[in-house]
């Protein structure tokens, strides 16, 4: 078809047409691209092999990305625990909540110091920056979470990190980004700051609330040291990465208790902290997995922010 401004047939674009400088870098990027894949997933391929690998037979190494001998008797040993799903309740509790409520302060304080008419604007966020600068140290802040009766309590998971200061400047960021014809059209219609915020502001900020969302569930659902500290003597509120962890400590006592048995299938069967810790990180890693696929549009797109403005 001729084009209608000029009048002449376009040019097809075609690998054969390509200089040979085109093509070297095309391949040399398909290299790179294949190298960079490769070395990306062998680690989790590896990691999936030896936790379906017979634990015993992995002490021999050899294993690559296929199980030389499998078995589910790592995963038995690990879900075999009685805690184990109601810590696992416990940690998709935290991550449901914590991600909810984190993404929600952060965008309502995000929004309010990205108004120029605010006047405690830059104080307020001079003081949500230097929290990041300055650590109060471990046992300050245990003793901060103590007085505010945080100890033993499913909250403590939830209020210390309600508004995080990268999360406030990634989103005040996009905010600061938006067409203020758009949130002038809302006030010019009678929009109240609620409903500006609700209506037009939310909306717009998916991408980077997404990404926040993303950001806090990785780190509600591998967190386990505040577990540790807070609710170590309360097995209600543990949660699955700390059960885990537990489940680590008890394997290589396990192991050497099998190892002493005079029956050689018992000894076959028993598990080593190796293939734990591969059951482990499987199963703790297996829920950010599912979760990223529906959130990669939302993540690369929130990643932007500030690299095109409107």
């Amino acid at each position: 078809m001729a084009n209608l401004a000029t009048g002449t047939a376009p040019k097809k674009l075609s690998r054969r047409n390509a200089s040979l400088g085109d093509r070297i870098f095309d391949t040399l990027n398909i290299i790179f691209l294949c190298l960079l894949m490769v070395v990306t997933l062998y680690p989790f391929l590896n990691t999936l092999a030896l936790s379906l690998n017979r634990a015993m037979d992995s002490i021999r190494g050899g294993i690559y990305i296929w199980p030389r001998d499998v078995s589910l008797e790592n995963y038995k040993y690990v879900f075999q625990q009685s805690t184990i799903f109601h810590a696992t309740l416990i940690s998709i509790l935290r991550l449901v909540i914590g991600s909810i409520t984190t993404v929600f302060c952060s965008a309502m304080v995000a929004y309010t110091i990205s108004r120029e008419d605010f006047v405690l604007r830059k104080f307020i966020t001079i003081a949500f920056v230097l929290t990041a600068y300055v650590n109060p140290g471990l046992i300050p802040n245990y003793l901060n979470i103590r007085d505010l009766g945080l100890i033993d309590s499913f909250w403590v998971y939830i209020w210390p990190g309600l508004i995080g200061v990268f999360n406030l400047i990634l989103i005040r960021s996009f905010i600061d980004g938006l067409p203020d014809s758009i949130l002038e059209s809302g006030r010019i219609d009678g929009a109240g700051e609620f409903r500006t915020f609700f209506s037009i502001v939310l909306p717009l900020c998916l991408p980077v609330l997404a990404t926040v969302a993303l950001f806090t569930a990785v780190y509600q659902w591998n967190s386990w040291l505040d577990v540790f500290l807070y609710n170590s003597s309360n097995i209600k509120l543990s949660t699955l990465q700390y059960e885990l962890q537990k489940i680590l400590q008890n394997s290589s006592a396990s192991s050497s208790a099998a190892s002493a048995f005079s029956n050689p299938d018992a000894a076959a069967n028993a598990v080593t902290p190796l293939a734990v810790r591969a059951t482990m990180t499987i199963v703790a890693s297996v829920p950010m997995i599912l979760m990223y696929p529906f959130l990669q549009k939302y993540f690369v797109k929130g990643m932007m922010v500030g690299g095109v403005k409107g």
